[in-house]
This record gives structure tokens, sequence and C-alpha cells, in this order.
């Protein structure tokens, strides 16, 4: 089962970008649905991203055309590209398997001026 470890995140103006990367073990991500989700204070967790086994991907809605999440399978990475933040997008964000694994600490996203 993958186990994840999250990092990348920070502090950001609005408009701003961050890459956020997801380390890896215990499995080997491209024969799994990989996915980050966000939490925000207060809100439940949300499905933000997945790339499939295949390299397909799919975002929500609030997300779509700003965010990016790719693979690095030599690396056994997978990173999710976000750009155009926005103060809504401030939340604590995981990479999961999607199917199942363990989640990770998160990391912080905090999108402010």
């Amino acid at each position: 089962q993958v186990r994840p470890v999250e990092s990348g995140g920070g502090l950001v103006q609005p408009g701003g970008s961050l890459r956020l990367s997801c380390a890896a073990s215990g499995s080997i991500v491209s024969i799994h649905a990989m996915a980050w989700y966000r939490q925000a204070p207060g809100k439940q967790r949300e499905l933000v991203a997945v790339i499939t086994s295949g390299g397909s991907t799919n975002y929500a809605d609030s997300v779509k055309g700003r965010f990016t999440i790719s693979r690095d399978n030599a690396k056994n990475m997978v990173y999710l590209q976000m750009n155009s933040l926005k103060p809504e997008d401030t939340a604590v964000y995981y990479c999961k398997d999607r199917l199942g694994g363990y989640w990770g600490q998160g990391t912080q996203v905090t999108v402010s001026s």
C-alpha cells in the first residue's frame, strides 16, 4: 500500500503558484490511481485531482484549468502544479491512492495577501 509524504506547501499571494510533491513508498505509484485531496478549516475533505494508472487525469470543477496533476514513475513521485491560486484554495493538501492506502500528514497551502 502507498505511504505518501507531502511537501511543497507554503504561503503565497493570490494569483501565485505552488508545486506540491508527494513522495510515495510501499508501492509503485504507476500502478495506482493517485489523487490529491484538500481540507479547508471547518470543511470536509474534498477530491481535487486524480491521475489513473493509464495517465488519464480528472479535476474538481473548482480547480480545472488552474491545477495540473502529474507523475514521475522513475522517482515514484506525484505532483500537483497549482497556478492562479485563490484564497479559497487555502487548505491542507493530501496525496493518496484513490482506492486505498494511507493518509499522509498533508502540506499546508495558504493563499493570502
